[in-house]
């Protein structure tokens, strides 16, 4: 039987959010959340390279402390994974607003980063947790006062540093979403120049053959579908390229595969 949280990943994508499902997230959690009040936001300290290193962690836990330990994973390309529909134990004692209640009135979110001056937050990944935050709050009817840091809900004071950002401008920013007065970001065309249709995953098709060809694909064939392994091939070459890491393949990834096009 699914838990409670199976929107989660509809309000993400309503918010044109990159969304990823694990398998077996509506059936995952330590029983069922109660009535959802805020957003707690993490940071994983997890490993410096690759997207979302942290993501088996925050599903399996360990000996000591068994997953999920949140519902929500944001890789640094601004991908939200969605780990499970029930209760997660991601907040520790603590209070926030007067609850403390954590695990089972605040959503989780582990965001990959080290945690290390050294590891700064990548620009995508920032917007995406901002307009997550605002998009789930909106939907529970809570304004940006129900977002908090790990480290501003985790007692004793001072236990824990997660997320490493400023929380109180995180929450203006959070506040600029929810009001309408912050920028919208323009969306990916639908073609490029050429009438090349942007791809992502779930496309298929000669084209994403095209694109397997081109960007150092590892798989068993290049067979045209656009699954996660093409969409790890895809940000490895943008990454390369300098552009957003994203894995969608839209026009300015198209012009930087023209310029390494395998011969046909």
């Amino acid at each position: 039987m699914a838990f409670a949280l199976t929107w989660l990943p509809t309000v993400l994508k309503n918010a044109r959010l990159k969304v990823a499902e694990e398998p077996g997230w509506p059936n995952r959690g330590h029983g069922d959340v109660g009535t959802i009040k805020g957003v707690m936001c993490h940071h994983t300290a997890g490993a410096k390279t690759g997207n979302m290193p942290s993501l088996g962690f925050v599903r399996q836990g360990s000996d000591k402390l068994r997953g999920p330990l949140a519902q929500l994973c944001l890789g640094r390309d601004g991908t939200f994974y969605v780990v499970a529909a029930g209760k997660a134990f991601h907040a520790g004692p603590g209070r926030w607003q007067g609850l403390t209640t954590g695990n089972s009135s605040f959503i989780g979110i582990e965001a990959e980063n080290t945690g290390s001056i050294n590891d700064p937050w990548p620009a995508v990944q920032m917007d995406a947790y901002r307009r997550g935050v605002a998009a789930i709050l909106r939907h529970i009817g809570q304004d940006q006062s129900m977002c908090c840091g790990h480290k501003e809900y985790r007692l004793p004071p001072g236990f824990k540093n997660d997320p490493t950002f400023d929380m109180d401008q995180f929450r203006r920013d959070v506040a600029a979403i929810l009001s309408g007065t912050a920028p919208i970001l323009p969306p990916i065309p639908k073609v490029d120049s050429q009438a090349r249709p942007t791809l992502r995953r779930g496309s298929e098709g000669n084209l994403v053959k095209e694109v397997q060809k081109n960007v150092g694909f590892v798989g068993d064939t290049v067979d045209g579908d656009f699954g996660p392994l093409t969409e790890a091939a895809v940000r490895r070459f943008q990454r390369a390229q300098g552009l957003v890491p994203d894995g969608i393949v839209g026009p300015k990834t198209w012009v930087a595969l023209d310029g390494v096009a395998a011969p046909g």
